[in-house]
C-alpha cells in the first residue's frame, strides 16, 4: 500500500502513558529488589505542564465561479461566483515557549482558518488565544494567552542532535488528553516529502496520531528539540515514521513574527540542485553531500558575496549541508538581513564566504487574493516570473487552464517578474485579463474574465 503523508503531529513509539491530573509516575515502582529503576517521570513532571491542547472552530469558505451559461440564463445581475460556508472544529497541541508573555507555538495547519482558538492547560484551566502570526510555508504559528502560573519549555540546540538520540513526544492524540511516548531520532534533514514548502524535518519513530500536531519533541533533559508535525500514514495511523520541525528553525521564525508580525524571509539568490553521484564524480569529490549552484541571480545576496555558478555549498555557519533542499529550508527560515557564513567548494578547493541575506518580495500567495478565476492555485515569485506551485483539481484555476509548473511572465502586454507586479497589473484590469504563461519552452495566453 502506498504511504500517505498526513499533517498530524508526533509522539514516539514505545509504551504510551496518558497523563491527567495525577502525577506522571503514579503507577511506576521506584525500585525492584532494592534496585533503582530508570524512569522518565521526574523529567515529565517538569515538562508536561508546558504542553497544551489546542481546540479550534471556524468556517471554511469555498468559492466557485458560476459558469457563463448560467449567467446567460439568469441575466447580467446573476452572481459571478458561488460561495459556500461549512463550519469546522479541530484539535491539536501546542508548546508554551515564554511563560511571562504567554507565547505558545503550534502548527499553522492546526489553527488555519479558525475563528476561535481555545487553549487547555494540564491543570484544567482554559483560555482563548490570540493569533500573533503564522507561516504556512514552514507550518509554524504563534499564539498568545493572558494567564499566570504558566510553565515554559526550554529549547536545546536542534543542530546538535544526532541519529540515535533518545526523544520523547508529548501531545493530545485524538483528544484523549495529554499523552507521552518515547523513541529515538531516526533521521535528520528530511526533505522533498511534499508536506511543506520548506522542509528540514527531524525524523523519529514517534507514534504520531491526529491531535498531536504542534506538540513537543524533547530530549531526555526535557528540552525542546522539535515541534511534531507530520507522519507517514498508509492506513491513517502511526507506522513509526514521524516528522518534527527543528527547534532552531521554529525559533528563527517566531522571532521574526514577534518583531514584525510576519515572517520576512531571507533570500540567497541562487537556483540549484542536489549533488548526486555523477556531479560529485565530475568535480572529483568523494562525498555526495552538498548543494550544487546552477545559477546566481544578478545583484542578489549570493552575487554580492562572490558565489558563482558551479560552486558547491557544503556548510552553513559551520554546520554541514546535506542537500539543496536543506539549504533552501534553512536560508528560507532565516530573516532578511541575517548574516551567514557559507562553506563552498570551488575548483576542488575549500573556502568560506560571508553573506547578508536579501529580502524576499512577497514570495507566495493564495491566488484567489489576486483574481477569482485563480482560486485553487498557489503562486510563488521565482527568478523566471510567478510560478504556479499547486493547482487544486476542479478549481477555477484548473478550469482556466493553469497547471502546476506554469510560469506567469506577463499580463496582457505588460511583463511581470514577481507577485507584486502581477497583483498590480490584475488590479488595473477592468475586463478580461490575458495571462502570458511559460509552459516548458512554449508561450501561451490564458484569459481570465
Amino acid at each position: 500500500m502506498k504511504a500517505k503523508l498526513s499533517l498530524v503531529s508526533a509522539a514516539i513509539l514505545g509504551a504510551t502513558l496518558t497523563l491527567g491530573t495525577l502525577p506522571a509516575h503514579a503507577s511506576l515502582p521506584v525500585a525492584v529488589d532494592g534496585q533503582q529503576l530508570p524512569s522518565l517521570a521526574p523529567m515529565l513532571e517538569k515538562t508536561t505542564p508546558a504542553v497544551v491542547s489546542v481546540a479550534v472552530s471556524g468556517t471554511h469558505v469555498s468559492k466557485q465561479r458560476v459558469p457563463d451559461v448560467f449567467r446567460y440564463f439568469f441575466g447580467p445581475n446573476a452572481p459571478q461566483e458561488q460561495v459556500r460556508e461549512r463550519p469546522f472544529r479541530g484539535l491539536g497541541s501546542g508548546v508554551i515557549i515564554d511563560a511571562d508573555k504567554g507565547y505558545i507555538v503550534t502548527n499553522n495547519h492546526v489553527i488555519d482558518g479558525a475563528d476561535t482558538i481555545l487553549i487547555g492547560l494540564l491543570d484544567g484551566r482554559e483560555f482563548e488565544a490570540k493569533l500573533i502570526g503564522s507561516d504556512s510555508e514552514s507550518d509554524i504559528a504563534l499564539l498568545q494567552i493572558k494567564a499566570d502560573k504558566l510553565t515554559e519549555i526550554k529549547s536545546a540546540d536542534s543542530d546538535a542532535i544526532h541519529v540515535g538520540d533518545f526523544a520523547v513526544a508529548i501531545g493530545n492524540p485524538f483528544g484523549l488528553g495529554q499523552t507521552v511516548t518515547s523513541g529515538i531520532v531516526s533521521a535528520l534533514g528530511r526533505s522533498g516529502l511534499g508536506i511543506e514548502m520548506l522542509e528540514n524535518f527531524i525524523q523519529t519513530d514517534a507514534a504520531i496520531n491526529s491531535g498531536n500536531s504542534g506538540g513537543a519533541l524533547v530530549n531526555l533533559r526535557g528540552e525542546l528539540i522539535g515541534i511534531n508535525t507530520a507522519i507517514v500514514a498508509p492506513g491513517g495511523g502511526n507506522v513509526g515514521i514521524g516528522f518534527a520541525i527543528p527547534a532552531n528553525m521554529m525559533h528563527s521564525l517566531v522571532d521574526q513574527i514577534i518583531e514584525h508580525g510576519e515572517v520576512r524571509r531571507g533570500v540567497l539568490g541562487i537556483s540549484g540542485r542536489e549533488l548526486d553521484s555523477k556531479l560529485a564524480e565530475g568535480f572529483g569529490l568523494d562525498s555526495q553531500h552538498g548543494a550544487f549552484v546552477n545559477e546566481v541571480m544578478p545583484d542578489s545576496a549570493a552575487d554580492d558575496a562572490g558565489i558563482k555558478a558551479g560552486d558547491i555549498i557544503v556548510s552553513l555557519d559551520g554546520r554541514k549541508i546535506k542537500s539543496f533542499q536543506e539549504l533552501r529550508a534553512k536560508i528560507g527560515t532565516l530573516g532578511a538581513g541575517a548574516k551567514v557564513e557559507l562553506g563552498i567548494i570551488r575548483d576542488g578547493k575549500n573556502r568560506t564566504v560571508k553573506v547578508t541575506l536579501g529580502e524576499a518580495s512577497n514570495q507566495t500567495a493564495e491566488a484567489d487574493e489576486l483574481h477569482p478565476q485563480l482560486a485553487g492555485a498557489k503562486l510563488e515569485s521565482t527568478s523566471k516570473g510567478v510560478e504556479i506551485m499547486e493547482v487544486q483539481e476542479g478549481s477555477p484555476a484548473a478550469l482556466s487552464g493553469l497547471r502546476k509548473g506554469d510560469i506567469i511572465v506577463g499580463v496582457n502586454r505588460t511583463a511581470v517578474k514577481d507577485l507584486k507586479e502581477l497583483r498590480e497589473q490584475l488590479k488595473e484590469q477592468d475586463g478580461a485579463a490575458a495571462l502570458k504563461v511559460l509552459r516548458g519552452k512554449s508561450i501561451r495566453y490564458l484569459v481570465l474574465r
